[in-house]
């Protein structure tokens, strides 16, 4: 029996920026590298100037690489940047400002954090079983935006339970010194182990909006429960980054 051939049904403009893109990604269009020029890509894919350039504007709307029309188009130097989940879990030390915005500033990005809504409310129905709610329990969200550079990086959105957040600053809508871990560890509710359950999905409209993505590429969603001693849960976090401009490094 012979295999089945399977039809890139997307238009070519996307079929060449979606190659272009793997090997920006991947490294072999190093960052600061020049593109081959519209002749070489005409050349190389088959098709018309014009179309050549619709997939060059799709990349330039992503971020990943800079110029203009008549002019060399290069990569972007932060082409796709990565993040270290772990370095964010742990109480900031006395003093320090809350993980994300230390880590990233050590690498040289300017980081900073903008806090959207602050409320209590019935989480959605992952959230509610990862924190073992009731059937009627609620929980406070806290959602804000991370910015890298001044531009939206990440957008959290943090639940906690009712029962431990009731009368602290976790309801209040102000920024927590040190983070909520740092919050959580003061109140006897020290963070000992998460689990992140990472995926790829299309953004909501939401997500798109205020992560001001360029297209219908797809998201990092990454849904993480954080858990403190006898393992109760304390913190369920659904953290949503473009995909093409990030990724996640576990160490094992």
């Amino acid at each position: 029996m012979s295999a089945r051939r399977i039809v890139d049904p997307r238009p070519i403009h996307q079929r060449i920026a979606a190659a272009l893109r793997e090997e920006i990604l991947s490294g072999e269009l190093a960052a600061g590298a020049n593109l081959p020029s519209t002749l070489q890509l005409t050349e190389r894919f088959g098709a018309s100037n014009a179309t050549v350039q619709k997939a060059l504007k799709l990349l330039k709307e992503e971020g990943l690489v800079v110029g203009r029309a008549g002019a060399s188009v290069s990569v972007r130097h932060h082409r796709q940047r990565t993040i270290r989940p772990a370095d964010f879990v742990a109480p900031a030390a006395p003093n320090e400002p809350y993980p994300w915005i230390a880590k990233a500033n050590q690498r040289g990005w300017q980081a900073s954090s903008k806090l959207l809504e602050v409320g209590e409310e019935r989480p959605p129905h992952d959230v509610a079983a990862a924190l073992q709610l009731t059937e009627t329990g609620t929980a406070v969200l806290r959602r804000q935006l991370l910015m890298l550079d001044e531009e939206p990086a990440e957008l959290v959105t943090s639940y906690y339970p009712m029962a431990i957040a009731a009368g602290t600053a976790l309801l209040e809508h102000r920024k927590i010194r040190g983070g909520t871990p740092t919050l959580l560890a003061s109140m006897g509710y020290p963070p000992r182990s998460c689990v992140d359950h990472v995926s790829a999905r299309v953004p909501t409209q939401e997500q798109y909006e205020l992560l001001e993505l360029p297209s219908e590429l797809p998201i990092l969603r990454t849904f993480r429960v954080v858990y403190s001693n006898d393992q109760r849960p304390i913190e369920a976090t659904i953290m949503a980054k473009a995909g093409h401009l990030y990724e996640l490094q576990y160490e094992f």
